[in-house]
C-alpha cells in the first residue's frame, strides 16, 4: 500500500499498450507508450507553501479549498454564488409508466421568474415497488430527454442542431436508450432522472447568450473573465440545481444521489461533484481529457486539442497550458481527490484510446492517498487491472471494458453494484 501511495509522484513511461487497441492515431498526437515520457505530479497532500497535509482537518480548511480555488480559476472557471433562485414546476406525472413499473415525472426547472426566461426539463423515473424515499441516479444527456427511453410519455425536447434549436421528433425517441438502462435502473431500486444539457447552455462557440451564464453578468458584461466559467462549468450548475429539485420531492433520498456523466458531460459531472458535496458518488465514464485522465501524460487528447475545438468548455486561463501541461499548478488525479471522502467510480473503454483509459487509471491511483487520509480506500493497486476485471469493493471504483467509447449495461452493472455497496442496499 506505500508503494501505491507514493509512486504516483514520479510515473514511468515504460508501459504495454493497451491489449487490442484500436490505434488510428491523428497526426500530431501520441498512441505509442514508448513516447509518453516522464513526467511529475503535483502531490494533493502538499500545500502550494510546501507544507505537507497530514490529517483530515488540515485537508478539509486549507489543501482542498486550495485546489478547488485552483480548478476554479485555472481550468473550469469561478462558479459565480447565488442570485439564481430557481422554481420548480411538476409538469407531468404519471404512476403507471414503463408497464407500471415506474410513476413518470416530468419537472420545468424555471432560473428566472419570468416565464420565457432560461430553464431546463428533469425526466425522473422512481420506481413504483421501491420504499419511498429511493436513492437516484442523475446525469445530463445529449440529445433530449425523449431519446433517453421510447416512452410515448416523454415530452418531445427542443435540441439544438447546428446551431439552431428545433423541436425533437418522433423518430428519435428512445434512440439513445442503450446508455441510459432505464428499465435496469429501476429494476433495482433505484430512481433515475435525465437532463438535455443544451437546456442549460448549448455545445457550440456562440452558444453561450443561450445558456445561464449571462443570469449572472454584471452590467455591461458580454464574455467571462478569464477566471469565470466556461460551458463546463454552467452544466456542472445545472447539475447541483437538481439536487435542489430532489430535496423537495418526498419521493426521492436527496442524501443519497449518485452522479454519472460520459465523455464531455463526466468532465462536468466531476467538477460538478467537486464542488457541490451532497453528490453521494460520483461517476465518470470515458470522461478522458480534462475529465479523468492526467493531462501530463502525453498520450492521446491534449488540453491544446480541447481549447482549440471546444473554446467554450473552459475558462480562458485554461489555454496558458496549451502545450505545457507540466506548468499546471493540479492535474486531474487531484481533481479526483476533491471527491473523496464520498465514492468515486471511473471507468474506461479498451478502444477509447483518445480518452486514455491508462491515464484515467493512473489519475485513480494517484487521488488514493487523499481517500485513506481520510479513513477510505483507494483503488489498492498499482497496476492496471485486466479488461472487464473490475476493481470493486472499495471507495474508489475502477474498470475497462471491452469496445468504444460508450456507456454501456455493462458500464451500468458495475455502477448499480457499487452504489449498492455504498449505499448499504441488497439485492
Amino acid at each position: 500500500m506505500v508503494a501505491a501511495m507514493t509512486s504516483f509522484l514520479r510515473v514511468s513511461a515504460i508501459l504495454t499498450v493497451l491489449s487490442g487497441a484500436a490505434l488510428a492515431q491523428p497526426a500530431g498526437y501520441n498512441y505509442d507508450e514508448s513516447k509518453v515520457g516522464t513526467y511529475t505530479l503535483p502531490d494533493p497532500l502538499v500545500m502550494q507553501n510546501g507544507t505537507r497535509v497530514r490529517d483530515a482537518a488540515s485537508w478539509e480548511k486549507l489543501r482542498r479549498p486550495e485546489i478547488l480555488e485552483l480548478f476554479a480559476t485555472q481550468v473550469y472557471g469561478r462558479t459565480p454564488k447565488g442570485q439564481v433562485r430557481p422554481r420548480f414546476e411538476v409538469t407531468s406525472s404519471e404512476k403507471n409508466a414503463l408497464g407500471g413499473t415506474a410513476t413518470r415525472k416530468q419537472i420545468t426547472v424555471h432560473f428566472t421568474q419570468k416565464p420565457d426566461g432560461p430553464k431546463m426539463d428533469i425526466l425522473l423515473y422512481v420506481p413504483s415497488s421501491a420504499r419511498k424515499p429511493v436513492p437516484v441516479f442523475v446525469g445530463l444527456n445529449f440529445t433530449g430527454n425523449h431519446t433517453v427511453n421510447a416512452d410515448p410519455g416523454i415530452k418531445l425536447a427542443d435540441v439544438w442542431v447546428k446551431e439552431k434549436k428545433q423541436k425533437g421528433d418522433e423518430k428519435s425517441r428512445g434512440s439513445a436508450a442503450s446508455r441510459y438502462q432505464i428499465e435496469k435502473i429501476i429494476a433495482r431500486g433505484y430512481a433515475v432522472a435525465s437532463i438535455y444539457y443544451g437546456d442549460i447552455e448549448p455545445d457550440f462557440k456562440g452558444g453561450l447568450p443561450y445558456g445561464v451564464r449571462p443570469l449572472f453578468y454584471r452590467a455591461g458584461q458580454t464574455a467571462p473573465a478569464a477566471d469565470e466559467w466556461g460551458a463546463l462549468g454552467a452544466w456542472a450548475w445545472g447539475l447541483s440545481r437538481a439536487v435542489d429539485y430532489f430535496a423537495t420531492d418526498k419521493d426521492i433520498d436527496a442524501k443519497h444521489v449518485a452522479l454519472i456523466g460520459h465523455s464531455r458531460l463526466g468532465k462536468a459531472a466531476l467538477w460538478a461533484g467537486a464542488q457541490d458535496k451532497r453528490f453521494a458518488i460520483v461517476i465518470s465514464n470515458d470522461s478522458g481529457e480534462g475529465g479523468a485522465a492526467l493531462s501530463r501524460r502525453n498520450f492521446g487528447e491534449t488540453i491544446e486539442r480541447l481549447n482549440t475545438s471546444f473554446p467554450h468548455w473552459f475558462c480562458a486561463n485554461y489555454r496558458k497550458y496549451n502545450g505545457h501541461p507540466e506548468q499546471m499548478p493540479v492535474d486531474q488525479h487531484m481533481l479526483l481527490a476533491l471527491i473523496a471522502p464520498r465514492p468515486l467510480y471511473v471507468a474506461s473503454a479498451e478502444e477509447d484510446v483518445w480518452a486514455d483509459p491508462r491515464g484515467e487509471f493512473l489519475s485513480a491511483v494517484a487521488a488514493g492517498p487523499v481517500f485513506e487520509l481520510l479513513g477510505k480506500r483507494g483503488l489498492g493497486i498499482s497496476e492496471m487491472p485486466a479488461v472487464g476485471r473490475p476493481v470493486a469493493g472499495r471507495d474508489i471504483g475502477y474498470h475497462i471494458r471491452t469496445g468504444k467509447h460508450d456507456v454501456t449495461a455493462y458500464d451500468w452493472e458495475q455502477y448499480l453494484s457499487f452504489a449498492d455497496l455504498h449505499f448499504g442496499r441488497k439485492q
